[in-house]
């Protein structure tokens, strides 16, 4: 079956989740649960979707909160709540997701798997959840802001003082978006960093659903969970033996050439994680699932998922 979407799930939030379903043929061995990145959509992971099912694993995913088709009555396009706070139900949604994976597909295990903001929020989710999930995948996101998300903090709270909290940020992009598309020699486009497969980024920029300025209140949100996942204290919070995948791009503006994803890999390992594993893939840039390796990319994914499932199969 093709990955549909048009499957709303009520969350708990208030929020109705677009679901999108791939479905492998039979019963499937594991389900991945995706989390798709800030300015995108869940559709957009239809061909990895496709490629987990050749090998008997389904995949969902939703359209977080602001983006997509998803609709909150708290959240309009482009924000996460109204009410500040964003963070806590975007977690909410993810979790009641998880919720209808154990409905639908009872003992199947579950692999939380999280792209850029969507490894944020997948990250962010496992500090309450990580004992009901086989394994996680945080790929591409950064957790290292430091000094420099700090001062971003303080430009957003005098933005929100003056504009608003649900207007487009008119800092944060110049100062994310903007700065990685800068770091690409000879690039076409303002979003060649995400990919070097032209087609990839062409699709990117014709999409009505990507590439938009995420409003004040999101951009807020999105850094109070990068602030969570760099305390030592809320990673300790997961339990110590889960599987973890952490994966990164060489060439990656956004996560300082995969050496974010590095750095979260070797606190986790500090921390005693036991059972975590982590790969910088050369030449790569933001989108590891777009990119021209992406087959191979892919085929590590399939690997890592099938050896999770032999080691542990929880209820």
């Amino acid at each position: 079956m093709p990955f549909d979407g048009g499957t709303r799930l009520v969350a708990s939030s208030g929020a109705a989740l677009n679901l999108y379903v791939r479905e492998p043929e039979g019963r499937p061995r594991a389900v991945v649960q995706i989390n798709h990145g800030l300015a995108e959509h869940a559709a957009r992971y239809g061909r990895f979707a496709d490629a987990l099912a050749v090998h008997g694993i389904a995949c969902v995913a939703h359209d977080h909160r602001g983006h997509g088709r998803t609709t909150a009555p708290d959240a309009p396009a482009r924000s996460f709540s109204t009410r500040g706070d964003g963070a806590a139900k975007v977690v909410a949604d993810v979790l009641a997701v998880h919720d209808h994976l154990a409905e639908r597909w009872p003992g199947v295990p579950v692999i939380l798997f999280g792209h850029s903001m969507g490894g944020l929020i997948a990250l962010n989710a496992l500090f309450s959840a990580s004992h009901r999930v086989a394994g996680a995948a945080i790929w591409n996101a950064n957790f290292s802001a430091g000094l420099l998300g700090r001062i971003g903090q303080g430009l957003l709270a005098w933005e929100r003082f003056r504009l608003g909290s649900d207007v487009p940020s008119r800092i944060v992009p110049k100062l994310t978006f903007q700065t990685w598309a800068k770091q690409v020699p000879q690039a076409r486009t303002p979003f060649d960093w995400l990919s070097r497969d032209p087609a990839e980024v062409d699709a990117y920029v014709a999409d009505p659903l990507c590439g938009w300025d995420a409003s004040v209140s999101m951009w807020q949100d999105v850094f109070r969970m990068i602030f969570f996942g760099a305390d030592d204290g809320n990673l300790a919070r997961i339990r110590p033996d889960l599987p973890v995948s952490i994966v990164g791009g060489e060439k990656d503006p956004a996560t300082d050439g995969g050496k974010a994803t590095e750095q979260l890999a070797a606190r986790m390992r500090r921390l005693g994680f036991s059972n975590l594993t982590s790969r910088v893939y050369a030449d790569t840039r933001h989108e590891s699932l777009n990119e021209v390796n992406r087959d191979a990319v892919t085929a590590d994914f399939v690997a890592w998922v099938e050896g999770v499932v032999g080691l542990k199969n929880p209820a």
